[in-house]
């Protein structure tokens, strides 16, 4: 009996990691769904790249179970998977040409093959010509680059990025989000960890938010956002407002020229009438926390 499209392929339960009796990682559970970009998000040493190291079999973890698409990952071993890790690691004497293929043969692929995917991936990154260079020649932006390769070369069903954009100018961002989307859409899991919440917005379905080892929130991003949303509103109008009537819609409130903005206190359906017939309304947004607000308000419940 085949699995649905929606299966969890990577769980992760209960693991923990201690280091001279802190906890780096403490009882962190999630689940990944196949064809999902998973956001794993978190401060500096919030305890990410530890939890990855655990799935790449790079340190085991003190308790806790990894499985992927239902078998303990030790056992299965890890061919399957692509990894750009936070700290890079390239060769820095060796060229380019020879480093993918090198590597591409590490993975299992045929000579031939891993010379033709490493020299479609160098032209898709604006390197076709420079396989011939040798790594310290490059900037950190074209290392970079490399990495990301790296990760990709042996088209591995589950692609883990640690920091992916550190080093990218904005162009180069942009590519790599192309990337992970045309990823997704050929049915790839993606597991995507930053500190920088904002880069996430678009990308991800569901996230894990950590802070201090410890899961602060995790879930789908639609539902987390949801939760989190206040009543606060922004109208752009046009005409005279009566702002001491206004005001009587609002715990907070601040009123421009052709703007009002805060925190409703009443029915938004009652304001948005009354709003209508007073003036000319040119938009009415509610608006959605962001993430990094999300966790702030989150980390000062804990305090």
């Amino acid at each position: 009996m085949g699995r649905s499209l929606s299966y969890n392929m990577l769980v992760l339960e209960g693991l923990t990691k201690k280091y001279e009796g802190v906890h780096a990682v403490d009882n962190v559970s999630f689940k990944v769904e196949k064809g999902d970009v998973y956001g794993f998000l978190g401060p500096n040493g919030a305890g990410k790249t530890t939890t990855i190291r655990m799935i790449m079999g790079i340190i085991y973890p003190d308790t806790g179970s990894i499985n992927l698409n239902g078998e303990n990952i030790n056992a299965l071993g890890r061919y399957n998977l692509g990894y750009l890790p936070e700290d890079r690691g390239l060769y820095q004497k060796q060229r380019l040409e020879e480093i993918l293929n090198y590597f591409g043969l590490l993975r299992g692929l045929e000579r031939s093959d891993a010379k033709n995917r490493s020299s479609m991936w160098l032209e898709r990154f604006g390197l076709g010509d420079q396989g011939s260079r040798k790594v310290e020649e490059l900037s950190k932006g074209n290392q970079q680059k490399i990495q990301f390769i790296l990760s990709l070369l042996h088209d591995p069903d589950l692609i883990i990025l640690d920091e992916p954009f550190t080093g990218l100018d904005p162009l180069n961002q942009l590519l790599l989000k192309e990337i992970i989307q045309e990823k997704q859409d050929e049915g790839k899991t993606i597991i995507f960890s930053t500190h920088q919440m904002e880069q996430v917005e678009r990308l991800c379905n569901n996230i894990c938010l950590i802070d201090k080892g410890s899961v602060i929130v995790e879930g789908s991003l639609e539902d987390i956002r949801k939760k989190h949303s206040s009543d606060a509103v922004e109208v752009r109008f046009s005409g005279e407002i009566n702002e001491q009537k206004a005001s009587s819609y609002f715990n907070e409130l601040e009123i421009t020229d052709d703007t009002l903005s805060g925190v409703l206190s009443k029915d938004p359906n009652e304001f948005l009438g009354w709003v209508n017939a007073s003036v000319d309304v040119l938009s009415f947004q509610l608006k959605v926390p962001t993430l990094e607000q999300i966790f702030l308000e989150e980390v000062g419940k804990k305090k």
